[in-house]
């Protein structure tokens, strides 16, 4: 049974709720640093719970990276209003895009299913692309009506040149941080 399919009056015993904070907290930390191929039964091993608990949480693969890419999407997202607050409409969309290249160099599974490689992101986690593309257009609104961002820039460039970073993590650090400075130079007004 989902997230979503579960009765809300019914909760999960204490060790039931620990061994599925265990899966999700160790199926996103394997997601991220060998992307979306990681078997269940790995995730399972590696949270020290047999591969039955993981499929009673999570009946598919698709189950558990669904509520794995759908927690972290809103992360990103409130993420992202907490730079448009703080750093301001001009600077929030560079801030943003440099920490989403930093997050690409170490979650190999996000960015595999912001691209979609080897996932239907809209089946496995219905309106996350969504809320992501949402979220980089209002960030690209707010910079492009400060005057700090190209108006000849869309979401969807915007998506195609973080797909691109992930590339740099080939390199090291170093190479995302200056690929970050390219795309950020290239996306600023002269």
């Amino acid at each position: 049974m989902s997230e979503i399919e579960r009765p809300r009056n019914r909760t999960l015993r204490a060790d039931a709720a620990r061994n599925r904070a265990r899966v999700l907290e160790v199926a996103y930390e394997t997601f991220a640093a060998e992307g979306l191929a990681v078997p269940i039964d790995e995730i399972a091993r590696l949270a020290g719970v047999g591969a039955g608990t993981v499929y009673r949480h999570f009946p598919t693969k698709e189950a558990l990276f669904s509520a794995v890419f759908s927690d972290r999407v809103r992360r990103i997202v409130d993420h992202a209003h907490a730079l448009l607050a703080s750093d301001g409409p001009a600077e929030a969309l560079f801030t943003f895009l440099r920490d989403m290249v930093a997050t690409g160099a170490a979650d190999h599974g996000l960015v595999d299913a912001v691209a979609g490689y080897g996932i239907d992101l809209q089946a496995a986690a219905p309106g996350a692309e969504a809320a992501f593309l949402g979220v980089l257009g209002e960030l690209l609104t707010a910079a492009q009506q400060a005057g700090s961002a190209r108006v000849d820039v869309g979401v969807r460039e915007i998506k195609a040149l973080l797909l691109v970073c992930k590339s740099a993590q080939l390199y090291g650090e170093d190479v995302s941080d200056r690929v970050a400075a390219v795309i950020e130079d290239g996306l600023r007004t002269s």
